[in-house]
């Protein structure tokens, strides 16, 4: 079955989270006020540095789980 063509995309719009994300918003200024480094410390002996994978950030998965409970979201998927 021989289908029509669909548009092309003319135009590109650039966004970045900057100009999303509010100045005032509580996630900026838990960023601004909180350091997550430690987490990286504390779970560093859990992580093989040189076999397997490369590993998810321990301090992005953290972050992600606390944006979860932050904002009521119950399953990982739609974080």
């Amino acid at each position: 079955m021989l289908k029509t063509p669909t548009p092309f995309q003319h135009e590109l719009e650039m966004v970045t989270l900057e100009q999303l994300v509010p100045k005032d918003h509580l996630l900026r200024l838990i960023d601004r006020h909180i350091s997550f480094d430690f987490i990286r410390e504390r779970t560093q002996a859990l992580y093989c540095a040189d076999n397997g994978r490369p590993a998810f950030d321990p301090v992005l998965l953290f972050k992600m789980l606390f944006i979860g409970y932050l904002f009521g979201i119950r399953s990982e998927r739609q974080i």
